[in-house]
This record gives C-alpha cells, sequence and structure tokens, in this order.
C-alpha cells in the first residue's frame, strides 16, 4: 500500500469512451484513484453508484473521480450506460497501473488462484501526492466516507 506522502505514480489509460485519461490532467485538485475488480459485479456497483448518488457534492468541491479495473474499454462503456455514472472508467488491462498503487496481485475464489485487482482508494492530493489511502475497502458507503475525508 502507498503511504501518505508519496508521490502518486502518474499513469495514463484508455476511458470508458476510448479516450486518453492522465492523473496529471488534475493538478492542482483533489482525485479519488479508487481500483475495483470488476464492472457490473454487485460490490462494484454498489460502490460505482455510490459515487454517481453523490456526484453533486463531488463537483461541489472540484474533486474529481477515476475508478480502474482490468476491465476493457467495451466493458466500462456498458457498466456507465447501464448505471448512467457520471465518473471516469479507466481501462487498465495489463494491471501496470493497479501494480504500481499495490492494488493488483494474487486473489484466491472459490478455490482457484488468479491475477486480480484489489479494491484500494487513494485520495490524491493538488500537489500529487497520497494523502489519504483506504485499503481493502467496502462498498457500501464508501463514496460517503472519502466525502467526508475530502470537506
Amino acid at each position: 500500500m502507498l503511504e501518505i506522502g508519496d508521490d502518486a505514480p502518474d499513469f495514463t489509460l484508455k476511458n470508458q469512451d476510448g479516450d486518453d485519461v492522465s492523473l496529471a490532467d488534475y493538478a492542482g485538485k483533489h482525485v479519488v484513484v479508487y481500483f475495483y475488480p470488476r464492472a457490473d459485479t454487485p460490490g462494484c456497483t454498489t460502490e460505482a453508484c455510490g459515487f454517481r448518488d453523490a456526484w453533486d457534492a463531488y463537483e461541489e468541491h472540484d474533486v474529481a473521480v477515476l475508478a480502474i479495473s482490468d476491465d476493457p474499454v467495451a466493458d466500462l462503456k456498458k457498466f456507465e450506460e447501464k448505471y448512467d455514472l457520471p465518473i471516469e472508467l479507466l481501462s487498465d488491462e495489463d494491471g501496470s497501473v493497479a501494480t504500481a498503487y499495490d492494488s493488483y496481485g494474487e486473489k484466491n475464489m472459490f478455490g482457484k488462484t488468479f491475477d486480480g485487482v484489489f479494491r484500494n482508494t487513494y485520495i490524491v492530493g493538488p500537489e500529487g501526492t497520497i494523502v489519504e489511502a483506504y485499503e481493502k475497502v467496502s462498498p457500501e458507503g464508501h463514496a460517503d466516507e472519502l466525502l467526508a475525508a475530502l470537506t
């Protein structure tokens, strides 16, 4: 897990529309960078919809939200459209960005071992450093928890 005060690793990934999005695009503002395992699964949907439902407050406080998974762009587009998500959904298919954020590695589910994304969240401050770090996030209420930390 990255620590508070660490420089946030920069990245450029494709969003749900196939456009490049970089962390550097948001220099000077707070950015929530959250990692989630799979689009349109119960926990990931709960988490994403929490951000959607709190979106006006995030905009009011000028906070960007970047959601990163190893899903392909086409899956992210379907996820966005199905749930009317206003956040940037970013595709990290090779897990390189998640790895840089200590949010990718070996997982076990139903007796099978595989590599995947861990549900971690970072708040990156206006200067590009980690100001908050959350490991093994619970999707329910997470967007509100982050908003409380930011305001």
